[in-house]
């Protein structure tokens, strides 16, 4: 085995926390205003997916705001304190996105409700589709080499809106196209079982496979430094 140095420098530590600073704040303005779109469009179309997508975004807000919060602190120690409790709040957020998007979903299969076609639906998740996995990769890069296990776990949460994009378009053009309208309450419950899953790894901060501050001993049969795998490397 080989021991070797994968903690980034001081001066690219804070390069890195300036970048995670600007990313949080591009998905937070883009978020508030896929969230008023998505809620809206899908209160109009009576589109539990739809509404569902709209209140992820709203819990992405919660969650970027959270790692801002932690990256607000100037001294890497308090950042790093900051960073279980911000993981929590990320996975609460999943959860109870889950519980709604779920009993949502069964009112609707049930029959008590059905969705209409939504137009402006469509365009939201197309427009989602195309820019949140290049949020997302930036930040992951940026959280996975300052080893912070909440900026990947956001980069994470961020990932899942490009995966209920495909969700969402794929039930609102069955339901356009096909007049499927049992499609948006099932679109609804992959997107809640998404989001138990991310909510289930953020827990227990399963976020990122972090490099420790000092010195990580690597071997050819775990290059990355990680224990059986992990999301990250």
């Amino acid at each position: 085995m080989t021991a070797v140095s994968l903690s980034p420098s001081s001066a690219r530590r804070d390069r890195l926390t300036r970048r995670i600073r600007l990313l949080v704040a591009a998905t937070i303005a883009y978020n508030v205003i896929e969230a008023v779109a998505a809620i809206t469009a899908g209160t109009l179309a009576s589109s539990t997916a739809l509404v569902g997508f709209g209140l992820d975004s709203v819990i992405e807000v919660s969650s970027a705001t959270a790692v801002a919060w932690q990256f607000s602190a100037r001294d890497p120690a308090v950042r790093e304190a900051r960073e279980q409790r911000t993981l929590r709040i990320i996975a609460v957020s999943f959860f109870a996105l889950a519980a709604y998007v779920t009993v949502d979903a069964v009112r609707a299969l049930t029959g008590t409700g059905e969705a209409d076609h939504s137009i402006p639906g469509i365009v939201l998740a197309v427009l989602s589709l195309a820019i949140m996995p290049f949020l997302s990769a930036a930040q992951r890069r940026a959280g996975r080499e300052l080893g912070s296990a909440s900026a990947v776990a956001d980069s994470k949460q961020t990932l899942l809106c490009t995966y209920l994009s495909a969700v969402l378009l794929f039930g609102l053009l069955a339901n356009l196209l096909l007049g499927w309208s049992w499609a948006d309450p099932v679109a609804a419950l992959v997107i809640a079982v998404i989001a138990v899953r991310e909510g289930r790894d953020a827990w227990p901060g399963k976020g990122c496979c972090a490099p420790t501050p000092h010195v990580l001993a690597v071997s050819t049969a775990a290059a990355c430094g990680c224990a059986g795998g992990c999301d990250c490397c």
